[in-house]
């Protein structure tokens, strides 16, 4: 490394709704004139923590970081369902509410993941085949739901707090609650990083002391 090249490090972002991760990425790229990876990205309606890593040495390390556990706290709205598992679908109303206390699903669970998804079906992302029309098939996997919380639940909403293994798709998990979709959707946590210490930015070598530590 030269003696001008930036330090290797991490960064904390608190993601907007309305931008894709990739927009945020982009633009720090542009900013710091250094390399720039993610430790996963959030759907564009979605807000919270994103953590850029910054410089080569810090994206070779992008397995480790993408590995964390993430805690989400999600809005759910009963009586409807959307195309997408969100708001920027098309919704449908159908009624149909949840009933009250509902069955929250922990441990190993195996999830289909959204068709509008980043997964790639047939070497294809499933979101631009399913927007081609065409009919999309998204295998299932097995993730880990390590809490599923209910804070409130008020007329056809509800939220919870939901930790779970890096690969979880949120909108599955409120979707399979019935018919419902997740309203908003915000990352509070990956790890032992927290969005409330977003613009912060942490040397690559501080971070993954963090992560040993929490391990």
């Amino acid at each position: 490394m030269s003696a001008d090249a930036p330090e290797p490090g991490v960064l904390l972002v608190d993601k907007p709704a309305g931008i894709t991760s990739h927009d945020v990425v982009a633009r720090v790229r542009r900013e710091r004139g250094q390399k720039t990876g993610h430790a996963g990205t959030l759907d564009p309606f979605a807000t919270g923590l994103l953590l850029l890593l910054l410089g080569r040495e810090a994206t070779r390390c992008q397995a480790q970081f993408m590995a964390l556990r993430k805690t989400y706290v999600a809005v759910a709205r009963f009586g409807a369902i959307s195309t997408t598992g969100d708001p920027d679908g098309e919704i449908a109303e159908t009624g149909v509410i949840a009933p009250d206390p509902l069955e929250l699903p922990v441990g190993e669970i195996r999830q289909r993941p959204p068709v509008y998804s980043a997964v790639k079906v047939g070497g294809v992302r499933a979101y631009k085949r399913a927007r081609r029309g065409e009919e999309v098939e998204v295998p299932e996997r097995q993730v880990t739901v390590y809490r599923f919380d209910q804070i409130w639940r008020r007329g056809d909403r509800a939220e919870f707090e939901i930790e779970c293994s890096s690969g979880t798709y949120v909108r599955s998990l409120i979707a399979d609650l019935g018919d419902a979709y997740c309203d908003s959707l915000r990352r509070t946590a990956i790890g032992p990083f927290r969005v409330e210490d977003a613009d912060t930015l942490l040397p690559l070598a501080e971070a993954l002391a963090l992560i040993s530590e929490a391990a």
